[in-house]
């Protein structure tokens, strides 16, 4: 009866009809021909476009204007004729409205209204010029330091007064102990140092006092400095890097080979895994709704009821209401009764599902090198983000830098001398063609638009991000098809393991690239398109965030919720589409159209299958980022130490950055692992279903299944056990 039940299933015509026998079919067919080749022109035709974008941005581009700072003169620090000097100087810090301004701008290649120059180091003391420095006769080489002068100006000789000097902002009248942070040499005065007492007595700009002077500087570079000195806390975790590297791969070892060891242990303990999660699940529910009667009985004679308390932003008072444990007691109830129920009816399909993620775990110990894939995946992913980000630099700094003649001060001198919109060059400029304006200068405004090429640089950028994401799409493409063609190998070897191809992986990846890239590119272009709108919309919600009513907040949301939902179904369709490309060799539409059918015929079992895989992998997850984890801790930390080794805890200036690199590096190893063994339980699970369809278990149509699949098969349909 169930036997029959299951075939009008999958005889429904809505979905399909099931996929009929072949006695020629014994896995993924060699024989096949390219698909989708206009796809694949056309990704070939946006390759060779993005190229030609990278020689172009490469050609015109020049990141020296984001990479180096550049003083007032826009010449470059770190590079040229500054070789030596890496760091730019600001004479008055305080006219930059904020650190994070003087960084914003630095990093666009603006430049903060006071003079700049490049120093071999930032100061490291405080000075202020002294009173008798304004006397006459003063010599200016006694007071100012021409390292931090103006590079043209010498002091030693000069027919300057101070008085002149300061006017034409040659040398600066004050400066205070600064750290190069990017190239900048910015206050090292974090935390408790923006104290009035740590300022020398005698330090106070003119009109102000100590307190204001300190007012003044904390308020332009307060935003970066406070609280810590950002490179020397880069050095310090640098300098822990250096000390306990060895240990680092260590630790990432350790979760390479207790990754690796709980995917092939799942052969033998799946069983256990699955029903033990499970009961801890339904234990877990039990708990809660023990937990909410309790605390319903607790609140017997409250009288608090939803009416007193209202709308509030304080959710403990809500957790004095007695009807609000009532709600969470009934949704507990409900939750824990559907989970028994499914539990109790679907019972069999959970079987199935641990067959299948055994039978995974036996495909992995017969092809080891299907673990190693996601190195491969990684490179590629690598060279698609460099690329990219490259590209992006090259782009953002190409055509010819423009600099216009501005005056620092325009209180100083008559400064009307000045044209509008009038360009210098920098290397050429000199102060004294602007006697009554001592405090022209030379300054870079931006960079040249006129040309073709920067007319066109949002539509070369928008270019670039829309190629990126169909390169990153279709590398996460190929490694599934590659990886589904390997498993199906697997799956339809009759008799396992001698009907195993030889280097199935490498076959697969083979006949992917060979046949089959139009279509990866064609469900990479898919998904591609939706993540665009996505980031559309999200640059939209970000750009008028602040103009935005209720109405156009709630449509922003319900759109970007849509289309996130959108990406996940597309995500779904593509892999398992691929699976049957590298089963078939069908184009893309035919593949998709095939798999979605078949899941369709399938349903329960999917669901089933997709849960109980989903919580054992996110358990494995858990086992191996959090006991690596845990063993950082306490390695790191100092509570446990490893006999004949010389490093010491002690010596870490920060033990908790090892921690956290040895986690996310878990993570991703964790994360590698686990998605080659997902798209393995994926596709046989696609495989099994359609041997199910295509075969009845009888000697003219034998199951390519494994016999434990077959077992519970013939338990579930009360048939005679075959093969």
């Amino acid at each position: 009866m169930a036997r029959k039940k299951q075939e009008e299933e999958q005889n429904n015509p809505e979905y399909g009809e099931p996929t009929q026998f072949d006695p020629t079919f014994i896995g993924p067919i060699h024989k096949r021909s390219c698909t989708d080749i206009i796809c694949c022109v056309l990704f070939m035709l946006v390759i060779a476009g993005y190229i030609v974008v990278g020689i172009l941005a490469w050609l015109y581009g020049d990141p020296r204007h984001v990479l180096y700072p550049r003083n007032s003169t826009g010449m470059f620090c770190g590079i040229g004729q500054n070789k030596d000097k890496p760091s730019v100087m600001y004479f008055d810090i305080t006219k930059c409205a904020t650190a994070t301004n003087i960084m914003a701008a630095a990093l666009q290649g603006l430049q903060c209204p006071t003079t700049q120059v490049c120093v071999k180091t930032c100061p490291s003391e405080f000075f202020i010029l002294p009173p008798t420095a304004y006397l006459p006769g003063a010599i200016p080489a006694k007071f100012f330091k021409q390292e931090y002068c103006v590079p043209s100006f010498q002091l030693e000789g000069t027919k300057y007064s101070v008085l002149d000097i300061i006017n034409k902002e040659l040398c600066p009248i004050f400066y205070i102990p600064t750290t190069s942070v990017l190239g900048r040499c910015l206050p090292s005065l974090g935390g408790s140092a923006y104290n009035p007492s740590n300022f020398p007595q005698n330090f106070s700009l003119p009109g102000l006092d100590v307190n204001g002077t300190l007012a003044a500087i904390k308020n332009s570079t307060g935003d970066l400095t406070n609280g810590f000195n950002i490179k020397d806390v880069g050095l310090r975790i640098f300098e822990d890097f250096a000390k306990s590297w060895q240990w680092i791969v260590a630790g990432l070892v350790i979760a390479m080979v207790v990754s690796v060891l709980f995917l092939l242990l799942l052969r033998f303990t799946a069983p256990i895994l699955v029903w033990v999660l499970i009961i801890g699940v339904l234990a877990v529910g039990a708990f809660g709704i023990w937990y909410c009667y309790n605390e319903y009985m607790s609140l017997a004679n409250s009288s608090l009821t939803f009416g007193n308390v209202g709308v509030t932003t304080n959710v403990q008072v809500y957790l004095q209401v007695r009807d609000t444990w009532l709600a969470f007691l009934i949704i507990l109830c409900v939750v824990e009764a559907v989970l028994l129920l499914a539990l109790i009816f679907l019972r069999t399909r959970i079987l199935i599902a641990i067959a299948l993620i055994q039978e995974t775990s036996k495909a992995l110990g017969h092809m080891m090198s299907t673990l190693f894939y996601p190195i491969i995946t990684f490179v590629l992913l690598l060279v698609c983000v460099s690329y990219w980000g490259i590209t992006a630099l090259y782009l953002a700094t190409s055509g010819a830098p423009v600099y216009k003649v501005v005056a620092m001060n325009v209180t100083q001198g008559d400064c009307s001398v000045i044209r509008a919109n009038e360009t210098c060059d920098p290397e050429m400029f000199n102060v004294t063609q602007y006697p009554t304006c001592p405090s022209a200068r030379c300054v870079f405004i931006n960079y040249n638009s006129e040309g073709l090429m920067q007319r066109n640089l949002f539509n070369l950028q928008i270019y670039n991000v829309i190629a990126f994401l169909w390169c990153v799409n279709f590398v996460i493409a190929l490694g599934h098809c590659s990886l589904a063609g390997a498993f199906a190998s697997y799956y339809w070897a009759f008799s396992k393991p001698a009907d195993i191809p030889t280097f199935p992986l490498i076959q697969s990846f083979m006949r992917a690239l060979r046949y089959h890239v139009g279509s990866l590119a064609f469900g990479a272009l898919i998904l591609t398109l939706v993540q665009l709108i996505r980031i559309i919309l999200e640059y939209l919600d970000h750009k008028f965030k602040e103009a935005q009513n209720p109405c156009t907040r709630f449509l922003m949301c319900c759109l970007k919720c849509c289309f996130w939902c959108l990406e996940k179904f597309i995500k779904f369709i593509n892999r398992n589409a691929y699976i049957m490309i590298a089963v078939y060799g069908k184009n893309f539409c035919v593949s998709a159209k095939n798999a979605f059918s078949l899941l369709m015929r399938n349903i329960v079992r999917v669901v089933v299958l997709d849960k109980v895989t989903d919580l054992l992998l996110f358990f494995g997850k858990l086992l191996v980022v959090g006991g690596i984890g845990v063993l950082a801790f306490f390695f790191f930390s100092g509570r446990i130490q490893t006999p004949g080794t010389t490093f010491e805890t002690a010596a870490l200036n920060y033990y908790w950055m090892p921690i956290i690199t040895v986690v996310f590096g878990a993570y991703l190893i964790a994360h590698g692992f686990f998605s080659v063994y997902n798209m393995g339980v994926d596709t046989l699970f696609l495989c099994f279903l359609e041997d199910l369809e295509r075969n009845d278990g009888t000697p003219q149509k034998p199951y390519f299944m494994s016999k434990n699949l077959m077992k519970i098969l013939n338990k579930k349909n009360k048939a005679p056990k075959t093969g």
